[in-house]
């Protein structure tokens, strides 16, 4: 019970401090699809549909470990989707500004269910709280910090809702779609950049050396774009300088918390890409 109290404060100054200008950027869009809808409750229920999954998600990561957290890859097909999602939602907010939709148009069950689904596009800050629950070796333990997390961020994301309520209500509603539109594009770019789907192409700095320092800092990796040996082992040191988006890294398929040591086996002349948890920053390991 002391180590889950512990986490669930953790969690909760986490999400006061470092969580909420990252969830409301990667998730905010999502608050779009419930602007339309004339019930006053539907964003606490957005809210509570969040709480919940996330904290039965952080059972199921202390009970389970890593085997049920989805890896970088799918995770940057989820992060396509919402951006879509995103997208569509904008789009029939430009198409029909101030309308209200009618009630069918999501549901009894539309509100908690597109608050649930946040938790499928994490933020990097959402990562870092999910390693931990992973780390905590307890259902309740991993519960208690990821909603501790989720009630440290509900203050911003319903502020967020309720000025895009407001502002669909007005002569700003098209300029609140293209905005949208924007987050959307983004929220897929993310997710392609998390996927390693763009072409690697950045000069590289540095001795190509068997053991490369990468440092994280809130803006990026430095070098972003360094050269190792091919053939022989190589190791990685990440060293974190600032905590952010960038001290958690997708990683050769898996997801690091920073600072961290990756010892690679001996790689084939080529490229290898790694991201932050949020697939905006990248970096670049190329192996001659």
């Amino acid at each position: 019970m002391m180590q889950a109290a512990a986490l669930f404060g953790s969690g909760l100054v986490a999400g006061l401090v470092a969580g909420t200008a990252s969830c409301t950027a990667v998730q905010g869009g999502l608050l779009v699809g419930l602007t339309g809808e004339r019930d006053r409750v539907v964003l606490g229920w957005f809210l509570t549909g969040r709480l919940l999954s996330y904290t039965a998600a952080g059972a199921l990561l202390g009970l389970a470990g890593s085997a049920v957290k989805p890896p970088p890859q799918a995770r940057a097909v989820l992060l396509v989707a919402a951006g879509l999602m995103v997208i569509a939602f904008a789009v029939r907010l430009y198409r029909r500004p101030g309308c209200q939709p009618p009630r069918r148009a999501f549901g009894g069950l539309g509100p908690p269910l597109l608050g649930a689904a946040t938790i499928l596009v994490p933020c990097g800050v959402t990562i870092g709280m999910e390693l931990v629950a992973i780390t905590s070796g307890s259902a309740l333990s991993g519960a208690a910090v990821m909603a501790g997390f989720v009630l440290g961020t509900a203050p911003a994301l319903a502020l967020l809702g309720w000025l895009l309520r407001r502002v669909t209500r007005t002569r700003l509603a098209r300029a609140a779609a293209v905005l949208a539109v924007a987050a959307g594009l983004w929220t897929v770019g993310t997710g392609v950049n998390l996927g390693g789907w763009l072409p690697a192409t950045a000069t590289t700095t540095g001795a190509r050396s068997p053991v490369v320092t990468i440092w994280a800092l809130r803006d990026g990796y430095r070098p972003a774009a360094v050269e190792a040996p091919a053939g022989v082992p190589v190791e990685v040191v990440f060293k974190l300088v600032d905590r952010g988006c960038t001290e958690t890294v997708a990683f050769a398929g898996r997801d690091l918390a920073l600072p961290a040591t990756v010892r690679l086996p001996p790689q084939p002349p080529g490229t290898l890409r790694y991201a932050c948890g949020m697939g905006m920053f990248t970096g670049i390991i190329k192996f001659s």
